[in-house]
């Protein structure tokens, strides 16, 4: 049927959960409860899931779900699914709440392929752990882009890499109006998730209008998150700061360039200004993916990455996309505090590209005077190249090939006596973890304050893409690594026990694409950084960005 999409497991998986069927009479998609394999050693048991079968986008090309194909970078199979997982190992009975994973997870509508990697559709991934057993599912987030698209079967809005195609002179300038009014920016809400301190979850790319409230248990879109201030602009940092008590983010200014750091309390939707930094370099404000902050501090980066104007006018892409690289104009942090808004250092430093920072905090002297912050990043070596490898096609065809640029925990130390200089080291041997380094959590109650360890992606060579998880000892300058041969795990994000008093003393949660197509909910003892558990989906899930834990209670 053409408004049905079926699915059944990859062929060089036996079936761990029962198979999707479709049922014509009822229009819905239910779920076979016959289960079975050879390896499980528990099976989680839920009701029966029905969810509304809805007409999909057409998913499938011929050359990426054969045989043997990774799942990574296919696009998902079904708009959403639902159902238990068959476990490998033991989860641990503490462990109660629902990890959420966001990413672009469908690359095409129809037989129009996306370039980039950061141009697909939000795919949620839910994770849900109870009594030491795995229920999950997925669904796409439907934001306007994503609805649009399905729709009118075609591009409606402008995604990262992606511009619709116009079909005359009056439509394009149309389009180019849209571009300045913000209309026609996209609202695909593809990058991380977020459970703000009352309890709402919210999906957020670097578009404010890409703000989209969601219900964790079922996945559903509850609508666009509706910020009641006039602070205007269309950009935020994709990466607010989250904690019980407060929301933190950074508006770039492309009109005067500089930053506005804004804060909103529990319980409200509107964001009121703490201070501006001005930029000191460049054309335009550096772009701001992620922001460290200390327990008194905001720190504002101004990579030379820069927006660029021009750039994102452009129907096709160049090689940095909406960004310009302007060495030149210098490179620079600023530290502002939190409770005046004001500047308190702003230093040059050596040139950086990162799109994440891992933490930060504040050195004191024998005093116990603020002396310096101390903030730690996932530093690419100021390579910008790093960006076009995220092609899709570059993914798809250069896996075995040692491609990845190298990578280290970039460690910058700014000092807050009015010396100008800054410092960028890096905080370990980048061997330690392969030279790959991206997409990183740490415990959450060290947020901002004095830690020891991380835990990100990275790297077992030859490879094109981060391919393993590490630890890091930020103290003993070590890394414990997790590989396996093929997979591509994603962001791996600390969960710690009830009533831990060390740092490490959690487990590590990930979702990996397998390498034969399969995918699995995998479960690390954070202190060993050995595994305990992994719950299998019966399909292969789509590489996804980041993800947030929401306890059941």
């Amino acid at each position: 049927m053409a408004s049905m999409l079926s699915f059944s497991p990859p062929p060089l998986m036996k079936p761990m959960v029962s198979p999707i069927l479709l049922s014509p009479s009822v229009g819905s998609i239910h779920l076979d409860k016959k289960l079975g394999h050879s390896v499980i050693t528990h099976v989680a048991t839920e009701p029966r899931v029905t969810v509304p079968v809805i007409p999909p986008i057409e998913t499938a090309r011929p050359d990426s779900t054969s045989k043997g194909k990774i799942s990574a970078w296919t696009s998902v199979r079904q708009e959403r699914w639902a159902g238990e997982l068959a476990i490998e190992g033991k989860i641990p009975l503490w462990l109660d709440g629902t990890y959420l994973r966001n990413g672009p997870g469908l690359w095409n509508i129809d037989q129009h392929h996306f370039r980039h990697l950061f141009d697909g559709y939000a795919t949620l991934v839910r994770a849900s752990f109870k009594n030491g057993r795995v229920s999950a599912g997925h669904r796409q987030v439907e934001s306007d882009a994503y609805k649009a698209a399905r729709k009118n079967r075609r591009l409606s809005y402008r995604e990262f890499s992606e511009t619709p195609k116009p079909k005359n002179f009056i439509s394009f300038v149309g389009e180019l109006a849209n571009l300045f009014t913000g209309s026609s920016l996209t609202d695909n809400a593809n990058t991380g998730v977020i459970q703000l301190g009352d309890g709402r979850v919210l999906c957020l790319t670097e578009t404010i209008k890409g703000s989209i409230q969601i219900d964790p248990n079922t996945l559903d879109t509850i609508g666009r998150f509706q910020y009641s201030d006039n602070l205007g602009g269309f950009i935020h940092s994709a990466h607010p700061i989250v904690t019980d008590t407060e929301f933190l983010t950074l508006l770039p200014d492309l009109v005067r360039p500089g930053y506005i750091v804004a804060r909103m309390e529990p319980g409200s939707n509107e964001r009121k200004i703490v201070g501006r930094v001005n930029c000191r370099g460049g054309p335009a404000p550096g772009w701001v993916h992620s922001f460290p902050v200390t327990e008194n501090y905001v720190i504002v980066p101004e990579m030379p990455l820069r927006y660029c104007v021009r750039n994102l006018l452009q129907a096709e892409p160049t090689p940095l996309y909406k960004f310009e690289w302007h060495p030149e104009s210098g490179s620079y942090m600023h530290v502002m505090c939190k409770a005046s808004g004001k500047v308190v250092a702003s230093v040059e430093v050596p040139p950086f590209v990162t799109f994440h920072f891992i933490n930060a905090y504040e050195e004191k002297d024998k005093q116990g005077r603020v002396t310096a912050i101390i903030a730690d990043c996932c530093e690419h070596n100021g390579d910008t190249s790093i960006l076009d490898l995220l092609r899709l096609n570059n993914l798809r065809s250069s896996t075995g090939l040692d491609v990845l640029p190298d990578a280290r925990v970039g460690r910058f130390r700014i000092p807050l006596d009015g010396y100008p200089i800054g410092e960028l080291d890096a905080a370990l041997d980048p061997e330690e973890h392969g030279r790959g380094m991206d997409m990183c959590s740490i415990n959450p109650a060290y947020l901002g304050k004095k830690y020891r360890y991380a835990y990100a992606c990275g790297a077992r060579r030859p490879c094109n893409f981060p391919n393993t998880l590490t630890k890091i000892d930020l103290v003993t300058k070590r890394a414990k690594n997790w590989h396996e041969d093929g997979a591509v795990p994603s962001e791996p994000f600390f969960v710690a026990r009830p009533g831990a008093t060390k740092e490490d003393d959690g487990v590590v949660i990930s979702i990996v694409s397998a390498k034969h197509g399969g995918g699995y909910a995998l479960v690390l003892d954070a202190s060993s950084f050995k595994e305990i558990a992994r719950a299998k989906f019966p399909y292969g899930l789509p590489y996804g960005l980041h993800g947030c834990w929401v306890p059941r209670n």
